[in-house]
């Protein structure tokens, strides 16, 4: 659902931005009584109820706040901030499977909390926008998976053929408190909003095991670290941290030295070089090290076109066969993981047909069939991307064409 960010919330941020572009070392001091704004505050509560989620600890639900009043649940949230008696809630955890079988903890903060990390963000977002390196391209207005992929296919075909392909372990859960609020203070002197920040990072987390017994830990207070997945703020902190990453490799040289191109999204990131990607992933390393992040050294490596190939974002970047010209060339195309997801997703569909007696699972099967067939065999050039067929065709993709062709045919 899209909603129109009101005119009076578009001119504040306006302000803020370009405030932020004119003065690189201008930092805020009156940003707290902005969130509690009530046009802020009330857009924050509609942009919440569009995204929907589940309630949190204290299990209100969107449908509770309506019929207790909005008006008047945001008027009370208001008073709490405003007299600076705001505390925020335990986190609900819960876990959501990954395709390689293991599971990602997501943190379920309450609606109330939802809200007012949400109108923070209405207030930072463009600050620290006017900061962000082009190289990052996660959480932010008019940037998208697509064009990183995009850069990263851009790169490869210009000459970058030596890639870092990184993987960190547990990045959000790792993030350090202390030299995050430093990247924050770096632009907001403003201690309520510092204060709001910090209490959100240090929020416990509950757990419902098995049994329906709930637990609650502190691991983030007590050992400085970790922002939850699933927080409205996420996202902002998150960028914020790599920032640090991002402008230290151009800082020490590394970009210019082997030309080396970051190019990352949230917790993924790629190194595109000419030349050194061995001395560049070691130079990766020390930086996490310094950052105090964990690099996943079993699934970080240096990957060699056209020899070989790496996946990003959901895309496999190597050799690829042009069916039309008669020759290979390095281009993109969906990943292994990306087509037995889709493969699944389509299993599902046709197995909710069956259970419901939808009188036309053949036609359904049939139009499977030409959904995955048109993202996995054809050549689309999706807003200038260059797709085409890998050399050696996913077997997923060959297992599943043949099992949805035999589902239409028997139905």
């Amino acid at each position: 659902m899209s909603l129109t960010t009101p005119s009076s919330v578009q001119k504040l941020q306006t302000a803020l931005h370009a405030k932020a572009k004119e003065s690189p070392d201008f930092r805020f001091y009156a940003l707290y009584d902005k969130v509690y704004r009530k046009d802020v505050l009330a857009h924050a509560y509609e942009r919440c109820e569009a995204n929907g989620g589940a309630a949190g600890v204290d299990e209100q639900a969107f449908e509770d706040i309506e019929a207790y009043g909005v008006e008047r649940w945001l008027d009370e949230l208001t008073q709490e901030l405003k007299s600076r008696t705001y505390q925020p809630q335990p986190v609900r955890r819960v876990y959501i499977p990954k395709p390689e079988g293991k599971q990602r903890p997501l943190g379920i903060p309450t609606i109330r909390d939802r809200v007012v990390q949400t109108a923070a963000v209405l207030v930072l977002e463009p600050i620290f926008e006017a900061d962000l390196p082009p190289e990052q391209y996660a959480y932010r207005t008019d940037r998208s998976a697509l064009d990183a992929v995009q850069h990263v296919h851009k790169l490869i075909n210009t000459g970058h053929e030596q890639i870092v392909d990184a993987d960190l372990s547990s990045y959000f859960d790792s993030v350090p408190h202390a030299e995050l609020m430093k990247s924050v203070a770096r632009r907001v002197v403003d201690g309520a909003m510092l204060h709001l920040i910090k209490m959100w990072l240090e929020a416990p987390v509950e757990e419902t095991d098995e049994r329906g017994n709930k637990r609650r830990s502190t691991r983030n207070r007590d050992e400085g670290r970790g922002t939850p997945q699933g927080s409205p703020i996420s996202p902002l902190l998150s960028n914020l941290y790599m920032r640090r990453f991002v402008l230290g490799w151009r800082k020490l040289g590394h970009e210019k030295r082997w030309q080396a191109y970051i190019v990352n999204y949230a917790d993924d990131l790629v190194i595109c070089c000419r030349t050194g990607a061995q001395q560049a992933l070691t130079a990766m390393r020390v930086m996490m090290a310094k950052l105090k992040l964990t690099v996943n050294e079993n699934k970080t490596r240096v990957c060699c076109l056209p020899e070989e190939k790496f996946d990003f974002l959901g895309y496999t970047f190597g050799r690829c066969y042009s069916m039309r010209k008669g020759r290979v060339y390095l281009g993109t195309f969906p990943s292994k993981k990306r087509v037995q997801r889709i493969c699944r997703a389509i299993s599902d569909d046709r197995t909710r047909h069956r259970q419901v007696g939808s009188e036309d699972v053949g036609g359904k099967a049939q139009s499977d069939v030409d959904r995955l067939g048109q993202l996995l065999l054809s050549r689309p050039r999706q807003q200038g991307l260059q797709c085409g067929r890998s050399t050696r065709p996913p077997k997923a993709a060959s297992v599943a064409m043949q099992q949805i062709r035999g589902s239409a045919a028997g139905l």
